[in-house]
């Protein structure tokens, strides 16, 4: 007879699983408090660096039933969900997502869900890196400087190779600049080109 698990995440401590649980029970899902695994970790932590979720793998079986709320539960990303859903269903486990009707994620309408779900996470991270990639080349193109400010002038940068080609130590110009030791390193391999 199959076992009932249902597996409930929250980001920070100041939240609470309750309405997770609660939206399993008016599912009509029956599952024993033991095999109910509340975890608290951010959901950019991916599922197999969690000590719950890993707990909770080590107690499933073939033949067994988990539960999910919604899929950003069971992974950071849509192939870390994805991945997490073939793993489980290598094993026999059936994964049930109620935010998409309850259908079974190992099922062929549940697989045909996540590849729809891949696709358009991986088009919003092509369409993110082209929007990127495009105010790059604008803000080059209306000529302004990329990346963080330079900590040292040009002007500081000349003095420093000076100093350095005198014989005055890394660290004292560092002091001296107020800044690290690897930005005089930078000031000094810049100069020698």
């Amino acid at each position: 007879m199959p076992r009932t698990f249902a597996y409930t995440r929250v980001s920070t401590i100041n939240q609470t699983t309750v309405n997770q649980i609660q939206e399993i029970e008016a599912a009509g899902f029956k599952v024993e408090p033991r095999r109910i695994v509340t975890e608290t970790v951010s959901g950019s932590v991916a599922t197999a660096q969690r000590r719950g979720f890993c707990r909770l793998l080590d107690r499933l079986e073939t033949g067994d039933v988990l539960i999910v709320t919604k899929l950003d539960r069971l992974g950071r990303n849509a192939m870390d969900v994805g991945s997490t859903v073939a793993k489980l269903a290598e094993i026999g486990v059936r994964v049930h997502c109620l935010a998409l009707g309850g259908v079974d994620l190992a099922s062929s309408t549940g697989k045909l869900t996540m590849n729809v779900i891949n696709a358009v996470a991986e088009f919003e991270r092509d369409l993110l890196i082209e929007r990127t990639q495009a105010g790059l080349n604008r803000a080059k193109a209306e000529g302004k400087t990329l990346g963080r400010p330079a900590i040292l002038t040009n002007d500081q940068r000349l003095l420093v190779a000076q100093r350095l080609k005198e014989g005055t130590s890394v660290s004292s110009l560092a002091r001296e600049f107020k800044t690290s030791r690897q930005t005089i390193m930078r000031a000094r391999d810049a100069t020698c080109r």
